[in-house]
């Protein structure tokens, strides 16, 4: 079954601040985007069973880390 994914594009206004200044923008963009991450994950077969394992120690992760963030947390 192929997933096809309708974005809307991406884009970047290069003003008076410089070609440099805009990558580092996209590049932020498609970071929160979640553009790069998807980019390496469709990069090679990854087994279902295995897929499901990342899956999983993904939301552990998660999980963890917004356990983390509540205890730090000053009342």
């Amino acid at each position: 079954m192929v997933e096809t994914v309708q974005c809307k594009p991406i884009e970047v206004h290069v003003g008076e601040r410089g070609l440099e200044r805009a990558v580092k923008h996209l590049k932020r963009k498609m970071a929160t985007e979640g553009i790069l991450r998807e980019l390496k994950r469709r990069r090679h077969y990854m087994k279902p069973s295995i897929k499901k394992r990342k899956k999983a120690a993904e939301a552990a992760r998660r999980r963890r880390k917004r356990v983390r963030m509540v205890s730090e947390r000053p009342y």
